[in-house]
């Protein structure tokens, strides 16, 4: 299946051993207590590896805000065009990059909508892709560059259940967005700063108006812009 080119896939990564046994240590920081733990990371590595490595290999899913003092995620009406992710709910996602978008955007300061996913696709000739992803704001709020420091909450995947994958011609698509009809704990965050996301300058800019009429034309038109 071959993705649109404007899809972004996820970085390569490099995951020697050293750096493997780095993010193990601090798994075991995570895991030896009861309490939400704030992370201190000084690795070389980047954060969003760290973060991307998590969600491949242990049991959490990612979350990311503006708040930094979050104790529990308590079940909101979100509003999305999709009928999975328009529901009271807590979301997160089974990847270590899209949530870092959320947690570096402004909305308080910068009213905007949003724009976005982060997929894989599966094909029987293929198997299963890495990640891509697609990232745009309001074209206004774009300008003023809304970016601030944010966090990113690691929660524990027991309540959560995953956006169901979408049937294409030759595979499936894998929206990499989970819910929890529940409250959450998270078990552990860690600060990011904008200049973390290595996305930072391939977010979009859109104009409301235009993109909202066709959504409402061509719901399952994602991601409503003239690019093939």
């Amino acid at each position: 299946m071959r993705m649109p080119t404007y899809y972004l896939p996820r970085p390569a990564m490099q995951l020697d051993p050293d750096t493997i046994a780095a993010y193990e240590a601090l798994w075991n920081d995570i895991t030896s207590t009861s309490e939400t733990v704030e992370l201190s990371y000084s690795l070389p590595t980047p954060r969003w590896q760290f973060l991307c490595y998590l969600a491949d290999h242990k049991p959490v899913l990612l979350h990311g805000s503006g708040n930094p003092d979050v104790a529990v995620f308590e079940t909101r009406k979100a509003d999305d065009l999709m009928e999975f992710g328009n529901r009271a709910a807590v979301y997160a996602a089974s990847d270590g990059l899209w949530p870092m978008y959320y947690a570096i955007l402004d909305r308080d300061t910068y009213p905007m909508s949003l724009n976005n996913a982060c997929v894989r696709v599966s094909t029987p000739a293929h198997g299963l892709s890495e990640p891509y992803y697609f990232f745009s704001i309001s074209q206004s709020a774009r300008s003023a560059q809304p970016w601030h420091a944010g966090m990113v909450y690691l929660l524990p995947r027991t309540t959560f259940e995953p956006h169901l994958p979408i049937h294409a011609d030759d595979g499936e698509i894998h929206v990499m967005q989970w819910a929890s009809s529940m409250p959450v704990v998270p078990l552990a965050k860690l600060r990011v700063e904008p200049a973390d996301f290595p996305f930072l300058e391939q977010i979009r800019g859109h104009d409301d108006q235009v993109m909202f009429e066709r959504a409402r034309a061509n719901p399952d038109g994602f991601p409503w812009i003239d690019e093939a």
